[in-house]
């Protein structure tokens, strides 16, 4: 088990928020689901997503999301950021700024793919620095956009 487990907090619709993310992340499961006799508010679940533990509850309308906390996603290729992206801005999810979105459901992920931060920690800081302005105009991250601003020249 391990030692530090993100717990999210819903409004309301937490089972359903569960259910939803364990439908996109593969390795992912719900462990168990405790909620309210007679009702649909979820009391506690331990769920999965990619081998990653996280645990949630309904708190009822004090509770809300910031986007100051977010749940990174690190993607292997475009395709990958492509999946994430159109699955976590589905059915009222708001597309943001350099690979920010938030669900549905209130809560902040960065997709990034892995490819920015190579590209980012070149020692070349021209290269970098055009990296870094061409992230700042996306939405979601292009990685054929960030090779091309990296090799101009």
């Amino acid at each position: 088990m391990q030692k530090i487990t993100t717990f999210l907090t819903f409004e309301s619709r937490g089972k359903e928020a569960v259910n939803f993310y364990v439908s996109i992340f593969k390795n992912s499961k719900v462990n168990s689901v405790m909620v309210m006799p007679g009702s649909d508010t979820l009391l506690h679940a331990s769920f999965t997503l990619d081998d990653q533990d996280f645990m949630a509850m309904d708190g009822g309308p004090h509770f809300k999301f910031a986007q100051g906390t977010s749940l990174f996603v690190t993607c292997e290729d475009q395709a990958e950021v492509d999946y994430y992206w159109e699955k976590l801005t589905a059915d009222g999810g708001k597309p943001g700024q350099c690979g920010w979105l938030e669900d549905k459901f209130g809560v902040s992920w960065q997709i990034i793919p892995k490819a920015l931060g190579e590209l980012m920690q070149d020692p070349d800081r021209a290269k970098s620095q055009r990296v870094m302005e061409a992230m700042l105009k996306m939405g979601k991250i292009e990685i054929e956009g960030l090779k091309r601003a990296y090799e101009q020249q």
